[in-house]
């Protein structure tokens, strides 16, 4: 008789073996993305190699998200790391900022002229706070400057505190707001106040986190009115607009339909929300989180197929635009590892070890450095929608979020010494 066979070894979030792997791709990731530091301040969009592209001009939300990365860097304690983020928010305190109307540009273009036709958005706004958070946790110069004015600008421009949600757009003079509201902006608004919770003194925080919690719970009844396919677009009375870009919906940042990829993301956001309040749910958070995860599992995954998620799909969770786009699964992963984390269920470490065994074969580029950012229906890389690698931040997030607690957030945990590490710890 054959002898018995060894226990099953743990799943890969708990691996020391596979923390270490993950802790080396952190590194590989900020080595890449190091070169969008640019010496006149700000962050630079990367083409597919990993140099500036000059003819992008400096965007803020790739230069918050860089402050916010290399932060991360800095507390992991990677050389090089602190002059990125210093680089970084040195153009959101210079040239990005409206020192005429407030708030900040969304880009300086090439030629150096701000971008005003495109206004003043609470998506940029949003990664103002988390930049200015996160420098500040890591002690950055200049980071507690940057947050008490990105908050109180956020509070002023942005917050409707009647409605508990944030306006979407104003126009670059702050005189006239959008009828527009979107729940992607909503999404990175909680994201950041979280942060900004872990960043402002105990009195401030709580109200920050109560921010967070009055925008989810709308998130909590959109999906148990639609079956976990969050609608995005809804005009100024928060009416969903579910048709809004039919016509082209492959857009950036306003695509047609649900997008699978930001119910992943809600569903992580909610885990954190969740832990923040100690367990004291204020809505079903836990229950939304997996309702979430598994509509977009069931609607966006293969769905055509093939390996990878769908960029978007129709109210029936017909495949729309099949392109794959990368920060899809590192929000998969993201979230699998915080289910996971939470529940303790096996299926949600099988599933975040399948979409790494995904990255590695088609998003990582092992000739260039970091993800691919999209790739077509066959897998192969594509740049219809996402050209070039514009930043590191949602594959830096999956390679540390199944290292740290569900609370406090990133630069917090790792600044209190809570990395689980290859080490076994």
């Amino acid at each position: 008789m054959a002898p018995p066979l060894p226990p099953v070894p743990a799943a890969w979030p708990s691996l020391a073996s596979h923390r270490a792997w993950l802790g080396e791709h952190t590194r590989r990731l900020l080595a890449f993305g190091a070169a969008a530091a640019l010496p006149d301040g700000g962050a630079a969009y990367l083409d597919e190699t990993g140099k500036p592209d000059p003819s992008l001009g400096v965007q803020t939300w790739i230069t918050c998200r860089t402050v916010h990365s290399y932060a991360l860097g800095h507390l992991l304690g990677i050389p090089g790391s602190a002059a990125v983020a210093d680089a970084a928010l040195a153009g959101l305190v210079g040239p990005l900022h409206d020192d005429e109307h407030g708030g900040w540009f969304h880009a300086i273009a090439a030629d150096g002229t701000p971008d005003r036709a495109s206004g003043k958005s609470a998506y940029d706004h949003a990664f103002v706070m988390l930049a200015g958070a996160s420098a500040t946790i890591t002690g950055r110069p200049g980071g507690e400057e940057l947050l008490a004015r990105a908050t109180q600008t956020y509070l002023d421009r942005f917050w409707d505190d009647p409605v508990g949600r944030p306006i979407d757009t104003w126009d670059a003079s702050f005189t006239t707001a959008d009828p527009y509201r979107g729940l992607n902006a909503t999404m990175h608004s909680v994201e950041a106040m979280l942060t900004v919770a872990d960043a402002v003194d105990p009195a401030e925080a709580s109200a920050w986190r109560e921010r967070a919690a009055r925008a989810a719970s709308f998130v909590v009844e959109l999906a148990r009115g639609n079956g976990g396919r969050l609608p995005e677009h809804f005009g100024p009375d928060w009416a969903p607009d579910l048709e809004l870009n039919a016509d082209r919906p492959g857009d950036q940042f306003k695509p047609y339909g649900a997008t699978p990829g930001h119910g992943l993301e809600w569903a992580r956001l909610l885990l954190h929300l969740e832990a923040a309040h100690d367990g004291a749910a204020s809505g079903d958070w836990l229950g939304t989180a997996v309702t979430l995860f598994d509509r977009a599992v069931e609607d966006g995954w293969a769905a055509d197929g093939a390996d990878g998620f769908v960029y978007t799909t129709g109210w029936s969770g017909e495949p729309v635009v099949r392109t794959r786009m990368h920060w899809v699964v590192a929000e998969a992963i993201g979230a699998s590892a915080a289910l996971f984390e939470r529940t303790g269920e096996s299926r949600f470490a099988d599933r975040y070890a399948a979409w790494w065994d995904y990255a590695e074969r088609h998003l990582i580029d092992h000739e260039h450095g970091s993800w691919h950012h999209e790739l077509d229906p066959a897998n192969r890389p594509a740049a219809t929608v996402w050209p070039g690698k514009p930043d590191v931040y949602h594959a830096l997030q999956a390679t540390l979020i199944p290292r740290l607690p569900l609370a406090p957030t990133l630069p917090a945990a790792l600044r209190a010494g809570l990395l689980r590490d290859g080490s076994g710890r």
